[in-house]
Order: structure tokens, then C-alpha cells, then sequence
């Protein structure tokens, strides 16, 4: 029986999602999930309160979404904190975990791919479902390119997000190994528009109060 993983969810340990790790669990399993990896802001905290939070054989993967001075980063199969918020030294501290290192949503906001460091990196996030289509299409050719493999998640913030995104995995193959010999599938689909500005709203909200929702909403009427 195949695995199905949303490799990219974020729990309330991330100060703009809404997800406890006992929701997370729960919707990710009415939805088919074989498991999830949570994946919060600078931090593994909420990955090992889900991990704890599962009995039986659930999966969690404990990752971190790293903002660093070239972008974010993901490590997943973690055991301890990244420490720095330096590209080159949270890959080396994620390669010393013996974890695997991500590069999500390679073009959200404009960004540019950290191209002259893909050397360093083990896969790129092909499906998210919180960017539109076209971002997620050039990530896709940036990783064909680049010859990395592909992984897929939803990027959840909210209830509503996840499982939108997932990758599936062959048989009862080793996860580790199948995603980093590009054997993992990604499936699924970006979330529709109003989901993925809902998820923001509710994550600017969370984040800063009215204000950080309202300077949002202005910014967005003069695009």
C-alpha cells in the first residue's frame, strides 16, 4: 500500500497558522493522509507535540520552515533545533541531523531561486498549494533543470489546506531514501484563490492583531 504525505503543514507553533497538533492529526487522517510533516517557522516544537500527540502508526515527520538571509528553507527528519539563521550554516546544521534539506515555493513574492546554491540542496517543493499555478510550474522546470527530485505539500495554515498538496510514496519503500532517489510522486493541486487569501488573512491576524490585517488588505487594493 502506498504512503500519502503532505510534507508541508504548519501548526499553531508557527504564529500565523491555527492548527493544534491533535487537528492536525485528526483532519490529516479523515482526509487519507498516511501521515504529515509539520513543518513550522523556525522551530521543530510543534512537530514533536504532534509526534507525541499520535498513538498508533500515523506518521509524523518532524521538519522546520528556516527563514534565512538567501530565503526559506525546510529540513525535514529533524531531531534537534536549527540553531542559525544563516543559509549555508542551517544546511550544514540540517546535514549533521542527517536530515534532508528543501528548498520550498523556490519563486513566492517575487523571490528569485538561490540558483548558485542548489549544489546544496536535496529537493525542491514542485507542489504547494498556497502559491499559484505558474510558481509552482517554474519550481517544476527549476527542478527538472537542476536535476533535484520534487516534493509535494500544502503549505497548510488552516483547516481548510490540508492534504491539498501531498506526495505519494511507492509501496512500503524506505521514506527517506524514496524521496531523495526521486522516487516519491507529487499529486494534488493549488488551493483556489479565496482559500489562499483566507489562509493569509487569518495568518496576518494571528500574526499582528487588526493592524497587520488591515495594512494586508490595504497593500493588496494598491496591487
Amino acid at each position: 500500500m502506498n504512503l500519502i504525505i503532505d510534507f508541508h503543514v504548519h501548526s499553531i507553533y508557527s504564529k500565523d497558522a491555527i492548527l493544534s497538533p491533535e487537528k492536525i492529526i485528526r483532519i490529516a487522517r479523515r482526509r487519507g493522509l498516511s501521515g504529515v510533516a509539520v513543518t513550522d517557522h523556525d522551530t521543530i516544537r510543534g512537530a514533536m507535540k504532534t509526534k507525541f500527540a499520535t498513538f498508533d502508526d500515523f506518521i509524523v515527520v518532524i521538519g522546520a520552515e528556516v527563514k534565512t538571509d538567501r530565503g526559506e528553507i525546510i529540513g525535514l527528519f529533524l531531531n534537534e533545533e536549527i540553531k542559525s539563521r544563516e543559509f549555508v550554516e542551517v544546511i550544514e546544521e540540517i546535514k549533521d541531523q542527517d536530515g534532508i534539506i528543501v528548498l520550498p515555493h523556490p519563486y513566492r513574492n517575487k523571490q528569485s531561486a538561490p540558483e548558485d546554491l542548489l549544489s546544496e540542496i536535496d529537493m525542491i517543493e514542485g507542489l504547494n498549494a498556497r502559491i499559484p499555478k505558474v510558481l509552482n510550474y517554474k519550481a517544476q522546470c527549476l527542478a527538472r533543470d537542476s536535476g533535484l527530485p520534487m516534493i509535494g505539500g500544502s503549505d497548510a495554515h488552516t483547516p481548510f489546506e490540508i492534504g491539498r498538496a501531498r506526495t505519494v510514496i511507492p509501496g512500503t519503500s524506505d521514506i527517506k531514501d524514496c524521496l531523495l532517489r526521486g522516487k516519491g510522486i507529487i499529486e494534488g493541486r493549488e488551493s483556489l484563490y479565496p482559500v489562499r487569501m483566507l489562509s493569509v488573512m487569518v495568518g496576518k491576524y494571528r500574526r499582528d492583531g487588526i493592524a497587520g490585517l488591515l495594512k494586508a488588505g490595504i497593500n493588496k487594493m494598491k496591487k
